[in-house]
């Protein structure tokens, strides 16, 4: 981006759209994805649905349309089928490749690390819209997006929203007749894009897009972004520990009625508040873990490689260095005794008190040894690294 992180969360992140020119941007995106890289995709990569869409001038196309069975030994039956695919692209049709942080190498990559950076969960997919074509009809996202041209041009009509920071429930089809309506003033932005050329929208910001005079590829990166209302729904889920708010409304009366509900709605809202007070800090740690357990289960982390892992434990000495998996999301509770449990994406792993320390240098993501390791010797960190690279949390240092 030619302006910087700081800037940018300013003065930008969910507030305002911001178009950044080749010129400024430097990149070309190629190196994230290039046309052989969707060709490959398509016909090698045994892609099923949902990871690919189609749709034309706004429509979604039924899947049988470009998938078929994957053949002999391959007991699936939405299998992208490349020639379907040729037709109906060059029939005018949208190729949507979905997904593509979790199934394309330099997207995955790319998609783990700006989540780390950007504290969000993050998807990518790809657009691929021929020549004077589109895709989608006017309508908003409920994430933010980084749209990056790869190749061709395309035209870009932006209106401001309907709906500010919609929800994720908040769909734009259930304002269909407002998003129309607005889709016809004048824009806020006309602008077409080029390769190396990007264009940031947060969510809510109405836009459609047009292909111009030759094949157009773009990515759109989403960002999910953590609400505070997120946060209200997790203070709610802790605070069914609350007596009060468990209690149940009378019987034998209309609770429709917004009168007999005034003085319960009152409570309620006391209750909560009186729970929320948490004058020992117990209550933030119970949302902070359930909003952890959230990204870990929502965002990916740097991709392994279990055969190079396998040969690192076979070969792993008091000198082998380490280094966290990077993007991997872990916390460490003490229990009673000093015991030590490790939580990461689905799992937790115990471990024994007074290890606290060397879990915590494994965490602050520098290069380790089992031999360095504080508190320990060489044949307990030996152990610890052990377990932690079999569980995927430590990997060979690659910059060593």
């Amino acid at each position: 981006m030619p302006i910087s992180r700081g800037e940018f969360a300013r003065s930008y992140w969910s507030s305002r759209a911001l178009f950044s020119p080749a010129a400024e941007t430097g990149a070309d995106f190629t190196d994230l994805l290039s046309e052989a890289a969707v060709d490959e995709l398509i016909s090698r990569r045994g892609l099923r649905t949902p990871f690919l869409r189609m749709a034309k001038q706004g429509k979604v196309i039924p899947a049988s349309a470009y998938t078929r069975s994957g053949g002999s030994g391959a007991t699936v039956g939405d299998q992208v089928a490349d020639d379907k695919v040729l037709r109906l692209v060059a029939d005018g049709a949208t190729l949507v490749l979905q997904g593509l942080h979790r199934t394309w190498p330099p997207l995955v990559e790319f998609g783990s690390t700006l989540a780390a950076e950007v504290g969000h969960p993050v998807q990518i997919n790809a657009y691929i819209t021929p020549p004077q074509n589109q895709g989608f009809s006017a309508h908003y996202d409920t994430h933010d997006v980084f749209l990056l041209q790869v190749a061709g041009r395309k035209r870009w009509v932006i209106h401001e929203p309907v709906l500010t920071d919609p929800l994720p429930a908040q769909t734009w089809e259930q304002r269909s007749a407002a998003v129309a309506a607005r889709a016809a003033e004048p824009p806020l932005l006309d602008v077409t894009l080029e390769p190396g050329d990007a264009l940031y929208l947060p969510r809510g910001f109405l836009h459609s897009a047009a292909a111009l005079g030759e094949l157009s590829i773009h990515l759109t990166v989403g960002v999910h972004p953590v609400t505070r209302h997120a946060l209200a729904q997790q203070l709610l889920a802790e605070a069914a520990a609350e007596p009060e708010l468990r209690r149940s409304l009378p019987m034998g009366v209309d609770l429709a009625n917004p009168a007999v509900l005034a003085e319960h709605l009152g409570a309620a809202v006391r209750s909560l508040s009186g729970y929320a007070e948490d004058a020992d800090g117990a209550l933030l740690r119970a949302v902070a873990e359930r909003v952890d357990a959230d990204l870990s289960r929502t965002t990916r982390p740097g991709p392994i490689s279990p055969l190079a892992q396998l040969a690192a434990l076979a070969n792993l000495t008091p000198e082998t260095e380490l280094v966290l998996r990077p993007g991997l999301r872990a916390s460490v509770r003490v229990g009673v005794g000093g015991t030590i449990t490790l939580r990461f994406l689905d799992q937790s792993v115990d471990l024994p008190a007074g290890e606290e320390a060397a879990v915590k240098a494994v965490l602050a993501a520098e290069p380790v040894t089992a031999s360095t390791l504080p508190g320990l010797d060489a044949t307990d960190g030996l152990e610890l690294v052990r377990l932690l690279l079999t569980e995927a949390v430590l990997v060979p240092n690659a910059g060593n």
